[in-house]
């Protein structure tokens, strides 16, 4: 029986962060795929919000896809754009690129750090004792493991195998998705109507035609038929523009639904797993990869031993209420994607508003994930938010703080007089770097905040403690998030 640390049960964007969060701590992880490769047969989710592009900044790879990608104000909320090129980070905007470039790039990036992918695979079930947990895989296989992570999607079989409840609301929209080809020259763009969005869209081939076109829930099950499609079609433009030679066909629903706990001892999910919505906002993915490097450093610590298992119970609490936000948003923009005259009163409405700047920022900064804020207790407006991509002048020269977590270490910034902070019983864990910062601090939708003397950074780019060189209470948030002292 092959071992692992850690068994990640799905290849996709967060199963692959995932992977490479680990990898950079030094955990031996693997993936366990059903296909054959990383192709996807159709093109996915089609962008990364601005905090996602923040977070693969901090390791150091965010111009990959930059390069792949067109940057572009895609923020909206209920076919209402939202502009974030006044918000306070490096990224004023969001990234159109579709996801099967993004797995490709992830991939790439995971296999520079040498995880193993075990391909044409799937996890069909597994055991657990009190020290880990035996994963049973499709050709007979097995891998014993010391943490399983579910990120084989919304109908995740971990999660069921597992017993954690996925509570939440049942379809009322019914959504088919295509990649075809069509004989006769199709209408373009996009209409909404009283059941929902309906697009044609121009593939990058110039060949196929992307089809989305939607009905109301009336218990449509089952993999869909082109003659579904066909029918659909017919349905909303008067005709099917001689549809024929799909690479693929699927259904979505507006299925609002998260997992009660995202951890049953040895088990823990992360994406789709744990949560899923109507696509609208392109929420998703984003999410899923955020799931990740949130976990990642936490399981690490757990499996080194530096950190009790009880760190874990820190990732729900932590991420499910980011998950939560995002489900109702959803819920709300889905209504709204309708089209009658009291939804287009209503939705005029909210885009008067939303022109107002308060109102824009708030929204916006939701959407882009540039918002988030992990109940840490009490404290400075810093504590629980990301860490600014501040310009340093350190010793060395110029550095970016997104520099300092390539590697996905914490860091303690030290922004006064050197040699005022001492962590030498966490010296072997975590960096001490001095450094100034000449300017303002600012935060998405909280605005300036007081320049700090000092900032503990944890290696998910969220700040654990913020204070000065009386250490009033770092060791306890040294404790806290990255384990007892080493004894002197």
């Amino acid at each position: 029986m092959t071992e692992h640390a850690v068994v990640i049960a799905g290849g996709g964007p967060t199963g692959l962060m995932l992977a490479g969060e680990l990898a950079l701590a030094g955990v031996d992880a693997a993936i366990v795929e059903r296909r054959a490769s990383q192709d996807l047969a159709r093109s996915g989710a089609g962008g990364l919000h601005s905090r996602t592009i923040e977070v693969l900044d901090q390791r150091g790879i965010a111009d990959r896809f930059l390069a792949e990608g067109q940057a572009m104000q895609i923020q909206s909320f209920a076919r209402i754009p939202l502009d974030i090129s006044d918000f306070p980070t490096r990224h004023t905007y969001g990234l159109a690129l579709w996801q099967n470039h993004t797995e490709r790039i992830l991939a790439d990036w995971v296999s520079e750090l040498g995880v193993p992918i075990a391909r044409e695979r799937e996890v069909t079930g597994f055991a657990r004792d009190e020290t880990g947990v035996d994963v049973e895989l499709s050709d007979g296989q097995s891998l014993r493991a010391e943490y399983l992570v579910g990120c084989d999607g919304g109908r995740s079989l971990i999660r069921r195998a597992a017993g954690i409840e996925f509570p939440g609301w049942d379809p009322s929209v019914s959504s088919l998705i295509a990649e075809v080809e069509m004989s006769e020259e199709p209408e373009l763009g996009i209409r909404h109507d009283d059941n929902g969005t309906q697009a044609l869209r121009r593939l990058e081939d110039g060949k196929r035609v992307g089809v989305v076109v939607s009905a109301r829930y009336t218990g449509q099950t089952g993999q869909p038929t082109l003659g579904d499609l066909s029918q659909a079609l017919v349905a909303v433009w008067g005709t099917d523009y001689g549809v024929h030679s799909p690479t693929w066909i699927s259904r979505f629903t507006d299925m609002t639904r998260q997992a009660a706990s995202y951890r049953e001892g040895r088990v823990l999910l992360a994406g789709d797993a744990a949560h899923v919505h109507y696509p609208v906002g392109g929420q998703g993915l984003n999410i899923g990869v955020q799931d990740a490097v949130n976990l990642g450093w936490k399981l690490a610590q757990v499996v080194h031993g530096t950190s009790p298992e009880s760190l874990l119970e820190t990732y729900h609490a932590e991420r499910h209420p980011v998950a939560a936000r995002v489900l109702q948003n959803t819920m709300a923009a889905t209504a709204l994607t309708r089209s009658d005259a009291r939804l287009d009163a209503l939705r005029d409405i909210l885009s008067e508003l939303l022109t107002m700047g308060e109102p824009r920022k708030r929204l916006a900064g939701m959407m882009a994930g540039l918002d988030i804020h992990y109940d840490l207790g009490e404290g400075h407006l810093l504590l629980g938010r990301r860490m600014p991509d501040l310009d340093l002048v350190t010793a060395d020269g110029p550095l970016r703080v997104f520099t300092l977590l390539h590697d996905a270490r914490p860091v303690l910034l030290d922004l006064g007089d050197p040699g005022g902070l001492d962590i030498t019983p966490w010296a072997d864990r975590v960096q001490l770097i001095n450094a100034k910062h000449v300017g303002s601090w600012e935060l998405p939708v909280v605005g300036a905040v007081p320049a700090p003397t000092a900032v503990l950074i944890r290696p998910d780019g969220h700040v654990a403690w913020v204070g000065d060189h009386t250490h009033a209470g770092l060791p306890d948030a040294l404790t806290t998030w990255f384990g007892p002292p080493t004894a002197g």
